[in-house]
């Protein structure tokens, strides 16, 4: 696979340089070059196909001049070996994608372990080592740390909000042998996500330590976002005769571009579903328009390596023919005030516990209804992270709140041996040159 950036169509590099070096100089994000045709293996699988099985073959199709079949399927089973999505059948026509079975109950598990199957293989074919510096949180931490556990050669630097840091393995930090090193600062998120920008402009320690990302701005925790779309299809084919819909909860568009790959790789799909924010939304004739596109590219700040939004990407899609945008995604707006209702009504219809994001976009779906029944047409709902999550909102909503999973258990516990430092570069830096070695 050939990458580009959004900002420079000319220039390709290779998925090995795109994942290492994730953010491209001209202040883009990298993404597909080419379309790619994956149709003789999306109509291959079935129900009987494992997600494993799945992300290995469509990991050889897609990286199939760099990673040998054997290779692609090594990825995939140490990312998948032991978790899969779940398709969840509702009603006749609508069903959930469940993608909060993973080690933590997130949906990131997904993009993270496949990501960190990846670089480690990268990195073992050439022998050398690379590092993870991002700012984070105890949920996204989490994944993160469960993800990159025991790479020997990636070493990842996790920078918290002070109170944040909870809920990850001893075994994992770097003071007791491991690859992981989280800290916190005396500061707030916005401070830890300014450190780590501040820390990938200077070009000099980016490559002095092999710095790289592990959010979707790096296309590598992007692209095995696009398996479970696959997966889900794999399910329903023999069981479905009419449209395909997704309803995908907004989020920083992430998944919504992952599914927006999926079609490009051929996947059968007539539309997807959104809640409308004020990034993307109906312009006055009710088609989907993204509100920076009145911004022309070499006007734009760069894209942020420690809040990325994907909404570029999402353009670069429709970039020859903006007119798709308007057929393929519909965006609906829906007030927060409505989202407890929404939660109970999941509940009451379905007896499912819905999380504000999934509500969300479920109640996106009622101007569609008549849309996609009129023939015959089939939603798939993304439920992206564990309800549990929110059990208190939901309790309040429905009564009832669901049962702690064993993914979220050690959640709230603290790490041991862990340090609060000031919120100065110099500190961070420190910990790079330490932990390098």
């Amino acid at each position: 696979m050939e990458l580009i950036s959004t900002r420079n169509s000319k220039k390709t590099v290779s998925f090995r340089n795109a994942v290492l070096d994730c953010i491209p100089q001209d202040g883009g994000l990298y993404v597909p070059a080419n379309e790619e045709n994956l149709h003789p293996w999306i109509m291959y699988m079935d129900e009987k196909t494992s997600f494993s099985s799945i992300a290995g073959t469509l990991t050889a199709a897609l990286l199939k001049e760099e990673f040998s079949p054997v290779v692609s399927e090594r990825i995939a089973g140490t990312a998948f070996n032991q978790y899969s999505p779940l398709l969840r059948q509702l009603d006749n026509n609508l069903y959930t994608l469940e993608l909060f079975h993973g080690p933590t109950g997130s949906h990131k598990d997904f993009g993270i372990h496949w990501l960190a199957s990846a670089l480690e293989h990268i990195l073992t074919m050439e022998g050398r080592s690379a590092m993870v510096l991002a700012a984070t949180s105890t949920r996204t931490g989490r994944s993160m740390a469960a993800g990159f556990a025991g790479k020997k050669h990636l070493k990842v630097v996790l920078v918290y909000a002070k109170g944040t840091l909870t809920g990850i393995e001893p075994e994992y930090l770097a003071w007791n042998g491991g690859n992981i090193w989280p800290v916190e600062i005396e500061g707030t998120h916005d401070d830890a996500e300014s450190l780590v920008r501040g820390i990938f402009t200077d070009r000099d320690i980016v490559l002095k330590y092999g710095l790289t990302l592990a959010n979707t701005a790096n296309i590598g925790r992007l692209l095995p976002q696009v398996f479970p779309y696959m997966y889900a299809f794999s399910r329903l084919r023999k069981k479905v005769d009419g449209d395909i819909f997704y309803a995908v909860p907004s989020g920083n568009f992430g998944n919504l571009v992952a599914g927006l790959y999926a079609w490009k790789f051929s996947l059968p799909v007539n539309g997807f579903i959104t809640d409308a924010t004020p990034a993307i939304s109906r312009d006055i004739s009710g088609r989907c328009m993204v509100m920076d596109s009145i911004v022309p590219l070499d006007e734009r700040d760069s894209a942020d390596p420690a809040k990325p939004s994907n909404l570029e990407r999402l353009e670069q899609v429709f970039a020859v023919n903006p007119a798709l945008l308007g057929g393929l995604v519909f965006p609906e707006e829906i007030r927060p005030a409505a989202v407890p209702d929404l939660i109970f009504e999941a509940y009451k219809k379905y007896g499912v516990f819905f999380d504000t994001a999934s509500a969300t976009v479920y109640g996106a779906l009622n101007p569609m209804k008549d849309y996609i029944n009129s023939d015959g047409g089939t939603v798939v709902l993304l439920a992206k992270d564990h309800p549990f999550f929110e059990a208190n909102r939901i309790r309040t909503a429905c009564g009832e709140a669901p049962k702690m999973p064993e993914s979220v258990k050690d959640l709230h516990n603290p790490v041991p041996g862990m340090k609060c430092i000031a919120a100065e570069s110099a500190g961070i830096r420190k910990i790079l040159a330490e932990f390098a070695g």
